[in-house]
């Protein structure tokens, strides 16, 4: 009953919160914006990965590592998505600069849809156009300027299952540019703000697990099913793990 009464307060400060950090660092991430340049995309992304760490602390929903830290070599980094909450965790998760890919729609959203479009590879699922431009900008940014990041189940995860069926894209990527595959998995984040409410947040313990990179060095195409399943199992084990 306490819990239900509070909810209301407790949305309201992350509402709050949220407004007020993202109001306050508008100003900057516009001007740096207007260089189309990855510096000025790095500098957007590292006020967005320190805020996304301090905006979960002040959540109560604090990022808890666990694994081995990714260093700073190269990665196609791939998480499950199961939460409204996973755009902002994994930009707290990953240590180093990162684009990430995102739906188009995104850039709709006032004030941080710009922001987001800012370092974020944007793309439209319908279009097999956009698909194959999505996949080339990937490889330039993974190939001169930074590592990538992709939810490869794509959308929610609503099937009942750990996860969902991966999506080829990331293991495309990884084999075409010879990048070492990185899976991390988020077993919280559906507690703490489930995808099927919209206003449903709750604090609470928040993890992130890093888990043994994969190699791709020597892989061709053929053997992207292979990389696929194992990246898939060692991930849908982890989730199983760290849930119960």
């Amino acid at each position: 009953m306490t819990g239900k009464l509070l909810q209301p307060v407790y949305l309201a400060w992350v509402i709050l919160t949220f407004l007020v950090c993202l109001l306050a660092a508008f100003p900057v991430m516009f001007v740096v914006g207007l260089w189309d340049k990855a510096w000025a995309r790095k500098i957007i992304w590292y006020i967005v990965h320190y805020w996304a760490t301090g905006w979960l602390f002040c959540m109560g929903m604090p990022l808890r590592r666990i694994g081995k830290r990714p260093g700073r070599e190269k990665y196609v980094y791939v998480a499950n998505h199961i939460s409204y909450l996973d755009p902002v965790v994994i930009y707290a998760a990953i240590p180093y600069y990162f684009r990430t890919l995102a739906k188009k729609e995104m850039a709709k959203i006032p004030v941080f849809g710009y922001i987001y479009k800012q370092i974020a590879i944007l793309v439209d699922r319908t279009s097999t156009e956009s698909r194959a431009k999505s996949m080339r900008l990937m490889w330039r940014a993974l190939k001169h300027e930074c590592n990538i990041a992709v939810f490869p189940e794509g959308t929610f995860n609503e099937s009942g299952r750990p996860l969902k069926e991966f999506y080829d894209g990331a293991f495309r990527l990884a084999i075409n540019t010879q990048t070492p595959v990185l899976p991390m998995v988020f077993p919280d984040t559906v507690h703490r703000w489930p995808y099927n409410t919209t206003l449903g947040l709750k604090p609470g313990r928040n993890r992130v697990i890093y888990l043994e990179p994969v190699p791709t060095a020597g892989m061709t195409l053929r053997e992207l099913p292979a990389l696929k399943e194992t990246v898939h199992k060692r991930m849908e084990e982890a989730l199983v793990q760290y849930s119960a």
